[in-house]
């Protein structure tokens, strides 16, 4: 499923190769993320032609609620469903239930909650999340989890990773006894948790590496904690965890977040963020970032980003994206979040051939550096 393709010399970043049913998936890359079957404002033509996405996310939780598995399954599947070729990854539903903390409780038995649509009431297993994954035929799906929240205590930290390997025991356990749905396989990841606990995080890595899936997911980052506690935690976690098998950073970052990461041996990362601050007028381009309702780009006719990461990058003069976004045009929101995404595949392009060189530390601290300003 995968194969390390190359190693930086002085770093733990590595490239590889991530092969799935629904095509290769090269390493380290970056999941835009289609919650309930769809990137925000995306056409897939876009996905594939302008922003070149390997991988895209979806997510269990928001897709059982609606438009429920029932549509899904009588469509063959969320790829056949979305009008989508390439690779999906499925969240659990885990990090949904932690943001929904005032409508749900938790039991052994697993996530009891309160639909944010209807106010209606459900329960999520370790067993049926693996059963409403398989129906949407995911390339790779993830174990529940709980997401402990920062900060947290100790004691509560201690039995939020007791409850996610119980729930783990019982997920790789059905995943093994039920099979595919579509006719192609499919993948677990669980996830490792532990909040900024490094004994916790260790015994969740040792537990995770245990369970012998073919890719591993660290969660639980990027809630609330300093960057440095983070990447402190992910050095920890990663030591532990298996070389060989991928290993997934969930819910992250910045731009300087994911080359921080790669250097410390992460393989894929989903976010937000590109889309959703692209919406609200927030640009990553390769000179920094720009907040583009500012007067400053009011007349200027330059391109976006003139080392153009997607055609829109080019086509399209800050000018006029300003003005779209400060009129609330859909079409300011659409050009936003294509240009963002592209700018984050070409990144993690861009890492892949430098670690391919042997020299991406150089590399990562120059953009860090220069993707960090804000013009």
């Amino acid at each position: 499923m995968f194969r390390i393709q190359s190693r930086d010399k002085e770093t733990k970043a590595r490239t590889g190769l991530l092969k799935t049913p629904h095509g290769d998936v090269p390493t380290p890359i970056f999941m835009p993320v289609g919650t309930g079957g769809t990137v925000k404002g995306i056409l897939q033509r876009d996905l594939t032609d302008d922003i070149d996405a390997k991988i895209i996310l979806g997510n269990t939780y928001h897709l059982y609620l609606r438009p429920g598995t029932e549509i899904i399954k009588e469509a063959g599947g969320l790829h056949h469903f979305m009008s989508w070729e390439r690779p999906i990854l499925t969240d659990s539903g885990g990090y949904q239930v932690f943001s929904l903390a005032g409508n749900r409780k938790l039991n052994d038995e697993g996530a009891v909650f309160k639909s944010h649509i209807d106010g209606s009431k459900h329960i999520f297993t370790p067993e049926n999340t693996i059963d409403i994954q398989r129906i949407l035929g995911s390339d790779i799906m993830m174990a529940l989890d709980e997401c402990a929240p920062f900060p947290c205590d100790h004691k509560y930290a201690r039995k939020s990773v007791a409850l996610t390997h119980h729930w783990l025991d019982r997920a790789v356990d059905h995943f093994r006894k039920t099979r595919p749905l579509w006719g192609r396989e499919q993948y677990l990841f669980p996830i490792v948790q532990g909040g900024v606990f490094d004994d916790l995080r260790k015994e969740s890595a040792e537990k995770i590496a245990s369970a012998g899936m073919e890719g591993n997911a660290i969660g639980g980052l990027s809630v609330g904690e300093p960057a440095e506690e983070m990447y402190r935690v992910i050095e920890i976690v990663n030591d532990i965890l298996p070389e060989e098998k991928p290993r997934y950073l969930m819910g992250v970052g910045t731009p300087a977040n994911l080359l921080e990461a790669i250097e410390r041996g992460i393989d894929m990362f989903d976010c937000v963020m590109p889309t959703r601050n692209g919406r609200n007028g927030m640009l990553f381009t390769s000179a920094g970032i720009i907040n583009i309702k500012n007067r400053q780009w009011m007349n200027d006719f330059s391109p976006i980003d003139p080392e153009g990461p997607s055609p829109v990058s080019l086509n399209y003069s800050k000018a006029y994206l300003r003005h779209l976004v400060i009129s609330g045009e859909i079409l300011g929101s659409q050009i936003s979040s294509i240009h963002n995404l592209a700018f984050y595949l070409k990144l993690m392009k861009e890492a892949r051939e430098k670690i391919n060189e042997g020299n991406f530390r150089k590399w990562k601290e120059s953009m860090i550096k220069r993707l960090s300003e804000r013009l």
